[in-house]
């Protein structure tokens, strides 16, 4: 959802799936969260995985910065968001985090650096203008 505020979220509910003996939220899921509403921002722009790759555009994950803080469980309502914290010409650094759809706590943070690179060779590439203006709405 765009909020308008420069910040784009999406509904998760925990599944079984997502846990660990313990009933907890193992921790690399929050990472799919995260991925999750990434790609649905995409999606919102306007923008698909398969045709950017058709255009010789990708992104893949440079690094993560990654604090948990509070754990989710079986059933629990979350809300994973993302925001540009930094847009460069061949990188966008998200600011996202995993809350608690009931009360806004934040239960993970993270830093995303996402680079975006051509599809055959893997290095970078510069985005094209209309790319850098779509995500310049979710500067934070």
């Amino acid at each position: 959802m765009d909020t308008g505020e420069g910040e784009f979220s999406i509904p998760i509910r925990v599944y079984i799936e997502d846990t660990d003996a313990g009933g907890i939220v193992y921790y690399v899921n929050y990472l799919k969260f995260m991925e999750r509403v990434r790609t649905e921002l995409l999606r919102h722009l306007g923008f698909q995985h398969y045709s950017l790759a058709d255009e010789d555009y990708q992104f893949v994950v440079h690094s993560a910065n990654v604090k948990y803080s509070r754990p989710a469980r079986v059933d629990d309502a979350l809300i994973s968001t993302a925001k540009v914290a930094k847009l460069g010409k061949t990188y966008i650094l998200f600011s996202q985090q995993v809350k608690k759809a009931e009360d806004d706590r934040v239960l993970c943070e993270a830093e995303i650096k996402v680079a975006c690179v051509d599809t055959v060779k893997l290095k970078p590439r510069a985005m094209n203008n209309d790319m850098r203006a779509a995500f310049q709405r979710f500067m934070g």
